[in-house]
């Protein structure tokens, strides 16, 4: 019995020994795998978890676009910052832009304000229906103005491309309008019908085919479809390839090239007469439907000039027919640019 008793302890501990010894080797085998392989094994789980916030911020978008959504998955949208969304700035002044134009009020319940920080979509909040709060670990959009071709503002302007390829993936068409643009007609009447990517420009020159058209990304209309998903990535892949360059002018660069031609994109240019701004007025005000603080720099610039595009509009409005025919005489019948002018 004794015997017995004595060589079962032996086993044991030769079984205690042996999985010590596994236990030993199978932490020295996760400790060289850990340090041969922990930047990939981080970098992967930071993926994981980035798109999983990238999943529920999605689906949030999906909740604010369908709210707002016309019948053919057509929105409107429009980027702000703390800077721009305080009382009497730029995004009180387009709102009002709509409630003044002929016809264009209707169009607010297809808007989408999409608020990069907590203030401004406070703000939004209190003044509309449709507000989506655009986050992004790591990055920081509430630091007041964005000074152009300053860093904070290359980032913003390659964001908003980068947030616009997703709205496509999604299978929204969208207008987007920078909140410096005022709105006084129905834009849809002069779209074209066979077009996926169609935008503003600084300068038109006759014809919306001319590629050399200087276009102005601030108010385009685009459709959903492969070549415009493919056209939005490439674009924004472009930024590493022209650093330094904001949106417009790394699409003056890609516009020539054969990777449009290869995805078959359809662009065309708008006229200004339709939709100008300070770089080029319309200079119709029975035809004019957006205007656009272009060609200015400077937040304070752009919202004394876009008063006075809000006012010369509503004297426009006030007066009879045949007083607004000889306002059509003029050169400009806007008093702005002023303070924008260079």
């Amino acid at each position: 019995m004794e015997y017995k008793t004595m060589r079962t302890a032996g086993i044991q501990q030769r079984v205690l020994r042996f999985v010590v010894i596994i236990l030993i080797a199978g932490v020295a085998c996760f400790a060289l795998y850990k340090a041969a392989f922990s930047s990939s094994f981080d970098l992967q789980f930071l993926h994981f978890m980035s798109s999983s916030s990238q999943g529920t911020q999605e689906e949030e978008m999906v909740r604010v676009f369908k709210g707002a959504s016309m019948e053919n998955r057509t929105i409107i949208l429009t980027m702000i910052n703390e800077a721009w969304a305080r009382p009497n700035s730029t995004f009180d002044l387009m709102l009002e832009s709509f409630q003044i134009g002929c016809n264009t009020s209707w169009l607010l319940k297809h808007l989408v304000v999409m608020a990069q920080d907590q203030n401004s979509y406070s703000r939004c909040m209190e003044l509309h229906r449709h507000c989506y709060f655009l986050t992004m670990p790591g990055n920081n959009f509430s630091n007041g103005e964005a000074y152009f071709m300053t860093p904070h503002y290359l980032e913003i302007v390659f964001r908003k491309i980068d947030v616009l390829h997703t709205v496509l993936q999604l299978g929204y068409n969208f207008i987007f309008t920078d909140a410096d643009i005022m709105w006084f007609r129905n834009p849809f009447y002069h779209f074209f019908g066979d077009a996926d990517f169609q935008t503003s420009c600084d300068r038109f020159k006759g014809k919306s085919l001319d590629v050399n058209n200087f276009p102005n990304t601030g108010f385009s209309y685009v459709v959903s479809n492969q070549r415009t998903i493919e056209f939005y990535k490439f674009w924004y892949e472009s930024r590493k390839k022209y650093p330094g360059l904001h949106d417009q002018d790394v699409l003056n660069k890609i516009k020539h090239g054969p990777f449009i031609k290869k995805i078959g994109l359809k662009m065309r240019f708008l006229d200004t007469l339709y939709f100008g701004g300070f770089c080029q007025p319309s200079r119709d005000f029975d035809q004019v439907c957006t205007m656009h603080a272009n060609c200015c720099t400077g937040l304070d610039n752009k919202v004394h000039d876009l008063n006075l595009v809000l006012q010369d509009w509503k004297a426009f409005m006030s007066r009879p027919s045949s007083s607004q025919d000889k306002a059509l005489a003029k050169p400009s019948p806007w008093r702005a640019p002023k303070k924008c002018r260079a």
